[in-house]
């Protein structure tokens, strides 16, 4: 996973896991300004939906067995997204959370494996294990969606929260960074036992994490002083 997308007429090199990393920043940040737009707040959230998965694909595209498990996977979350404009069947949101958390499941292991292969740190590797960081949230935060799905009332959400799914990425961030604002509370054992496994999840990924760059630093610096 080293190649770089070259920016035209200019030195600049973007790697694959740097590109993936902005798709997820901008479609987390961008969200809560865009999604009050009547009309095409909905629109242009799935197109950025779009993006980080296409970009969640150009990351398994390294070799072929995995490019192609992530075309699979990705194509019924991606399809989804655009077949809400054109039939209204409300089991179609529950099969695109399914995807999309399968999806996201299948690039948090890829990242992961990524980075145990890795012996070199470089903007790339660092930005692979950001958004292995970031991807668990989104990862849980589909749970979550199906989870709330097949069984109303899992969580207790405030009545002025948004009515769409968009209140589980929030609470999936607060739960992985163990903050726990309790203002959305899971009511069932489910729910409790996915908020449990989550607010685990972050402190181990980022303890191993840690651990691992700081081992390839050492590693690195130890090869480039030997003779």
């Amino acid at each position: 996973m080293t190649r770089e997308i070259n920016i035209p007429f200019t030195q600049i090199r973007i790697g694959r896991f740097i590109f993936l990393l902005i798709s997820i920043t901008l479609t987390l940040s961008l969200k809560p300004f865009i999604e009050g737009f009547i009309g095409i707040g909905n629109l242009l959230m799935d197109i950025f939906a779009t993006i980080v998965l296409i970009s969640g694909v150009y990351v398994a595209s390294q070799k072929k067995h995995f490019f192609y498990i992530g075309m699979i996977i990705a194509f019924p979350a991606l399809a989804v997204h655009w077949l809400r404009y054109f039939v209204e069947v409300p089991s179609l949101f529950i099969v695109g959370q399914v995807f999309s958390a399968m999806f996201f499941t299948f690039l948090v292991v890829l990242i992961l494996i990524y980075l145990c292969k890795k012996e070199k740190i470089n903007a790339d590797v660092i930005a692979g294990a950001i958004c292995g960081y970031l991807l668990i949230g989104l990862m849980w935060a589909s749970f979550y969606s199906v989870l709330e799905a097949l069984q109303p009332g899992s969580f207790q959400v405030p009545d002025h929260f948004s009515t769409d799914s968009s209140y589980f990425t929030y609470y999936s961030y607060v739960t992985l960074t163990t903050l726990g604002f309790g203002d959305i509370i899971p009511m069932t054992s489910q729910a409790r036992s996915l908020s449990v496994l989550e607010s685990v999840a972050g402190p181990v990924y980022l303890a191993v994490l840690v651990a691992r760059l700081v081992g390839m630093g050492i590693s690195q610096s130890m090869r480039k002083e030997s003779p």
